[in-house]
């Protein structure tokens, strides 16, 4: 017999959708500035981005599949594009010959650093400005908790106490 449902309070049900209204609406209005400032979806700008943090702005696909949540099929399928406008280069991994390396090129490390600013004024506008710093705690918080259930093995997302510490 399955367990019975626990249906969720009043409280509990204005949470969840409000949570999921961010969760539909934040990345139409990010691949909407990212479209306009640099031509990139927001997934294209995290490769991006990712790259850019990465030493020597090089990572295996595999890694860069992770740090994206992305399959490889899907990731192979973007980098491709990337490629195309000379943003990414594909080389065998020089330590592993089965493995392939994403390597962000000068002309990608421009155009993150060209678009960084627009993206984090984005970030800001339709998130950060309209929290007080309790609020952005409170958010850090709640964040760091559903990210334990969500990614336990940290694969997408760094430890949040390790994020803008230098």
């Amino acid at each position: 017999m399955p367990p019975e449902t626990r249906w969720l309070t009043p409280a509990e049900l204005r949470a969840w959708l409000g949570l999921v209204a961010v969760a539909e609406l934040l990345p139409a209005q990010l691949d909407s500035q990212l479209q306009h400032d640099a031509g990139l979806t927001h997934f294209e700008y995290q490769v991006l981005a990712m790259l850019s943090e990465a030493a020597d702005r090089k990572l295996r696909m595999s890694d860069l599949a992770r740090r994206t949540n992305a399959t490889l099929p899907r990731l192979s399928h973007v980098v491709r594009r990337l490629e195309g406008r000379g943003l990414v280069e594909r080389a065998p991994c020089a330590d592993d010959r089965r493995a392939t390396n994403a390597h962000l090129t000068d002309a990608g490390w421009d155009l993150v650093v060209r678009t960084a600013p627009g993206h984090v004024a984005t970030a800001r506008e339709l998130v950060l400005d309209a929290l007080t710093p309790e609020q952005v705690a409170r958010l850090e918080d709640l964040a760091r908790t559903m990210l334990q259930r969500l990614d336990p093995d940290g694969r997408l997302t760094p430890p949040l106490d390790e994020v803008g510490s230098a």
